[in-house]
C-alpha cells in the first residue's frame, strides 16, 4: 500500500534494482508499506525524518525546510498545508499522526534523522537550527531515535526503505552540492548512527 499526501510525487522504476523510487521533496511526505519502494531525498539545510512501525512494516519520510512556527493549524488543507509542511513542527506531527491513523503504535515507532547541514550562506545557520529542533521534538515526544546523521556542512542524499526500515546515506561533496544550495536559498562529518540503526553509507 502506498499513500501519497498529494499527487505529483516523482516516482520511477529502476529495473536493475527492481524497486520503485519515490522522491520526497521540500514540504512533502510519503508513507508506504510496499516491499519494493524506496523513498529518496536530497538534503542541504533541510531535515528529513524517516519513521517506521516495525510490526506493521509501514513507514514514511518527511522533508522540512524550517524549524517551527507558532499557531500552526494541523487541519489546514491544500496550498496552506503544503506551506505548513515546510515547518518542522507541522511536518513531524503530520507524519506521526498519519502513521497512527494507519494502525502504527507510538511506542513502536523507530525514527532516523538526517540533514541539517549549514550549507547556505546568509541564512544564519538554519541547518543546525533544524537539527536542534528535530532532536528536541523527538525527545519531548518520547520518540525512539535509533540513528541520526545531522549537522555538518555537506549536503546528503538519503534512501529509506519503509518496509524494512533500512536507510542509506551519501554525502554530496561535488558540484551537485552547489545545486542543492541554490534550490534551498531560492525558498527561503561524522556518523552518529547506533549499530541497531541500520544506516549504511553509499559506495
Amino acid at each position: 500500500m502506498s499513500v501519497p499526501t498529494e499527487s505529483g510525487h516523482p516516482r520511477f522504476f529502476d529495473a536493475s534494482k527492481k524497486q520503485w523510487f519515490v522522491r520526497v521533496t521540500q514540504g512533502n511526505y510519503y508513507i508506504s508499506g510496499e516491499e519494493d519502494v524506496v523513498l529518496d531525498t536530497i538534503l542541504g539545510s533541510c531535515v528529513a525524518a524517516c519513521i517506521r512501525d516495525p510490526v506493521l512494516g509501514i513507514g514514511g519520510m518527511n522533508h522540512f525546510l524550517l524549524p517551527d512556527a507558532e499557531n500552526l493549524d494541523l487541519n489546514v488543507g491544500g496550498a496552506q498545508a503544503h506551506l505548513a509542511m515546510r515547518y518542522g513542527n507541522y511536518a513531524m506531527e503530520l507524519l506521526v499522526n498519519e502513521l497512527l491513523k494507519r494502525g502504527a503504535r507510538r511506542n513502536r515507532l523507530e525514527v532516523k534523522l538526517f540533514g541539517g547541514a549549514n550549507v547556505v550562506k546568509g541564512i544564519r545557520g538554519i541547518g543546525h537550527k533544524n537539527a536542534d529542533f528535530v532532536e528536541k521534538y523527538a525527545k519531548a515526544e518520547s520518540l525512539n531515535v535509533v540513528s541520526q546523521h545531522l549537522r555538518g556542512f555537506e549536503a546528503r542524499k538519503v534512501h529509506f526503505l519503509p518496509k524494512s526500515g533500512k536507510a542509506r546515506m551519501m554525502l554530496i561533496t561535488d558540484d551537485r552540492q552547489a545545486v542543492v544550495f541554490r534550490q534551498e536559498a531560492a525558498k527561503a562529518i561524522r556518523v552518529e548512527a547506533t549499530p541497531s540503526g541500520d544506516v549504511e553509507l553509499f559506495d
